[in-house]
């Protein structure tokens, strides 16, 4: 796929590989630019090579920092406090909630993660190029 035809970079994080190999590929298809990371370290290294991400999908629990502690991580860093981030999680509690609202998360998906809800989401906040046709 040319770089041309490809809409918004995305930093997709989560500890579980087939998970996050499976997200990419949906997002892929719809001409996202999928960036993976399975730990909080390798996401800031991930957004350190790629500083055009325009949208991270963080899991909650994790092995290590947390996805609530990248979130942190991001709200402090000047150029990136205002990153729009979507949580996965299959374990949130209302403590989790309570923490996601503070750090103005853009929604919370519960796992397994319903598709169409997704893509709905991303299509509002990027929506998809018109196309003209070429004759």
């Amino acid at each position: 796929m040319s770089t041309s035809s490809l809409r918004e970079q995305i930093l997709l994080v989560d500890d579980e590989e087939e998970a996050l190999l499976e997200l990419a590929e949906l997002l892929e298809n719809e001409h996202f630019c999928c960036h993976t990371a399975t730990s909080v370290d390798a996401a800031l290294r991930q957004l350190t090579r790629h500083p055009d991400v325009a949208l991270v999908i963080t899991d909650l629990r994790m092995p290590g920092e947390s996805g609530i502690g990248l979130i942190k991580r991001l709200r402090d860093h000047t150029a990136r406090q205002h990153l729009p981030v979507i949580v996965m999680s299959g374990h949130a509690d209302l403590d989790d909630v309570s923490d996601l609202l503070r750090l103005h998360v853009l929604d919370l998906f519960r796992k397994p993660i319903y598709h169409a809800r997704l893509l709905e989401t991303l299509e509002n906040l990027f929506p998809k190029p018109l196309l003209t046709a070429i004759k």
